[in-house]
């Protein structure tokens, strides 16, 4: 869009109504429609189509908002030391998050089709955006080029998102705290499986 003016001095502008709809989708998931994002950021839905096209577009700006403040919260919260076992707890936080964020539980109950092929999707904008926070984590492991000089460990963060998404995408099991650190367990153990390489060898690279 087009406007000239600071997201955060626009009330119509991208940060504000993306702030709206992920405000709505904490209820709604993807069942929340453009009427209801334009009623709420008072504007009309001819403004929000010319500006984003679609709800579905808007929901994926939400999701992908969501995923990156899970990230970051959890960064204040429990930053990682760069280890392994720091970069474990870290994750395990995050995994933690998404699993009980109202967010999640919404999407799963207004489209489970949607959700469940969450879990295995291999392309687009939620996918990259995990993996580059998870490549992030990773890089300390290899203080010489990262993981961009080890491709086992590039490799390593397909796996950890493979392994993280049961965990994280599971909000049937939130309120119950047997089977949360059943998961939480089981995540972990699985990343000490996938980083095993880089636990005793902090200098590798």
């Amino acid at each position: 869009m087009s406007p000239g003016f600071p997201y955060e001095r626009n009330p119509y502008g991208t940060a504000q109504v993306v702030s709206v709809v992920r405000e709505l989708m904490r209820t709604d998931g993807l069942d929340v429609p453009l009427a209801a994002i334009a009623r709420s950021c008072g504007t009309s839905r001819n403004f929000l189509y010319a500006n984003w096209k679609s709800a579905s577009a808007l929901h994926l700006r939400a999701l992908k908002a969501e995923l990156a403040h899970a990230f970051d919260a959890t960064h204040r919260t429990r930053p990682s030391d760069g280890t392994v076992p720091g970069i474990t707890d870290h994750l395990t936080q995050v995994v933690r998050s998404i699993r009980r964020h109202p967010t999640t539980a919404a999407v799963a109950r207004s489209s489970p089709k949607a959700f469940a092929t969450a879990h295995t999707a291999t392309e687009g904008l939620l996918v990259r955006l995990a993996l580059e926070r998870i490549s992030d984590l990773l890089h300390p492991l290899v203080p010489n080029g990262g993981i961009w000089g080890d491709p086992a460990l590039n490799a390593g963060t397909w796996k950890i998102l493979w392994i993280a998404r049961p965990a994280a995408l599971c909000p049937e099991a939130v309120g119950d705290q047997r089977r949360e650190d059943t998961l939480d367990g089981a995540f972990a153990a699985l990343m000490s499986d996938v980083l095993a390489p880089w636990l005793s060898q902090p200098d590798r690279g």
